[in-house]
């Protein structure tokens, strides 16, 4: 019997998913026929700081033993999923369908078993592990992450603005009234859309977080990930890929300038975009343009270059996008529809229009911040499913991808890979300022001397009149002494 226990728990560890970090804290048992129709209560401990908490548990299912699973802090029940699934996580502003979020007191919590069957003489090891999210250590979080929707590299097109009714969001309701609009709305909507990822953002809440942890197994041909729209007096910056609420009160104590808010947005797994930067701001648009003087530049990684409609017009972002690159900056450029409602048309920006389209290691939220982050990138501006545009740079034996450092020679090539687009032009951009066009086709070239390529380099794609097609993003060009 010994032998066949020892057998069934090393089968049980095998099997189990992998995880990159540690269980804080693991408890290990046995369920028996003894332990048919009966509850145990497995206690942990939680010290202060907690600020999320998941539980895994995995057991052997031989013989028709089902555990189901609970949870209770030190006060109060938290949740229960009976036997649907096999791990839960609880924060102060989210939680797992069937859990309570809310304050997470340190003591004593106990995760709640119940055996609703279990054989006569039936022997089943029961392993239960608990990770823990203290301050910057991620363990929780990357506990419950699951496998990206799409394994391997690729070019992945997606929205990263766009609110639900837990902030602005407003669609027709069943009886034509204007309603806050359900977060379900503004995920079918993307999906319909044909998007491999979306961000939902709304305004200085995490609300909506819980909505989209339930929504995203239904969902699972796209990628929702977390965010939230920053939205300050001085501007509002997407923090995208966050675990967390992050205080937007810039100027109060805890808060005391952009710096304090761009730190919290990193300690929370984010990355931060600003967004619609030349929207006006005071009473025709309050806190819309960005104008914090005070920016620590180092900490933003993206501008929305563009933001729903405002493409080819003076509201659009691009020139301030450009302006920040010319000033020794690195910020990957991006496009966000800013939806408001699901139901919007061609003319009032819909989910997707912009698209954003990322080149990642596979279709995860770590991954597509990676690849925001690294930068190569472009943007869709009419957000259809099939344009492409992809840049590398060529001096000597060198050779750098949009996003990319490369060291110039006597000449940097540029060449550009265009797909979707049958005719209009391929426009060179030197340091903000078109230097050349040439005819698209699938495959263009320009050769810049030295002295023009210092700096950054990209390449946008225009119709024959000039209307924005794809914007690409730039590649930094090093100049040594020649």
């Amino acid at each position: 019997m010994l032998h066949r226990l020892l057998i069934a728990l090393a089968l049980l560890l095998v099997h189990a998913p992998a995880y990159a970090q540690q269980a804080d804290q693991v408890m290990t048992g046995e369920i028996t026929g003894a332990d048919h129709e009966t509850y145990k209560q497995i206690p942990f401990d939680v010290p202060e700081g907690v600020e999320r908490i998941t539980v895994r548990l995995s057991y052997d299912k031989a013989n028709r033993t089902v555990v189901d699973l609970g949870l209770f802090d030190p006060r109060r029940f938290r949740g229960w999923s009976g036997g649907t699934r096999d791990r839960f996580t609880i924060a102060a502003s989210d939680a797992s369908p069937g859990y309570l979020p809310g304050a997470l007191p340190a003591g004593r919590w106990h995760v709640q078993l119940g055996v609703p069957n279990a054989r006569k003489g039936a022997r089943s090891p029961y392993r239960v592990e608990v990770f823990l999210d203290r301050g910057t250590v991620r363990s929780a979080s990357a506990a419950i992450a699951d496998g990206p929707v799409r394994a391997g590299p690729g070019w992945f097109r997606g929205d990263l603005h766009m609110h639900d009714a837990h902030s602005d969001g407003s669609c027709t309701s069943k009886a034509g009234r204007k309603v806050p609009c359900p977060l379900f709305r503004t995920v079918d909507a993307a999906a319909r859309a044909g998007l491999d990822f979306v961000a939902v953002t709304d305004h200085n809440t995490v609300a909506h977080f819980a909505g989209l942890r339930e929504l995203q197994p239904y969902y699972d041909d796209i990628l929702l990930i977390p965010g939230t729209e920053v939205t300050t007096f001085g501007g509002h910056a997407n923090a995208i890929g966050l675990d967390r609420w992050v205080d937007f009160r810039i100027g109060t104590p805890g808060v005391p300038n952009v710096a304090a808010m761009e730190k919290a947005v990193a300690e929370a797994g984010a990355i931060l975009s600003i967004n619609h930067p030349a929207l006006p701001s005071g009473e025709a648009c309050m806190g819309c343009g960005w104008i914090w003087p005070d920016t620590d530049w180092t900490g933003i990684a993206a501008v929305e270059a563009i933001n729903a409609n405002t493409v080819d017009t003076p509201l659009s972002g691009i020139g301030f996008w450009y302006a920040r690159l010319n000033a020794g900056n690195r910020l990957t450029g991006i496009g966000g529809s800013d939806n408001h409602d699901p139901d919007a048309q061609a003319g009032r920006a819909p989910i997707g229009r912009p698209t954003t389209v990322v080149h990642a290691a596979e279709l995860s939220t770590p991954a597509i911040l990676a690849g925001i982050r690294a930068g190569r990138v472009f943007i869709d501006v009419e957000g259809t499913r099939d344009r492409m545009l992809d840049v590398t740079a060529v001096s000597g034996r060198s050779r750098a991808a949009m996003g990319e450092t490369i060291a110039a020679g006597a000449r940097v090539d540029v060449a550009v890979t265009i797909a979707g687009v049958a005719a209009g032009k391929a426009v060179l951009v030197a340091n903000g300022v078109e230097v050349r066009s040439l005819p698209v086709g699938p495959e263009v070239a320009f050769r810049l001397d030295r002295k023009a390529a210092c700096g950054w380099v990209s390449v946008k794609v225009t119709t024959e009149s000039g209307k924005l097609l794809l914007v690409g993003n730039p590649i930094y060009v090093t100049c040594g002494k020649p």
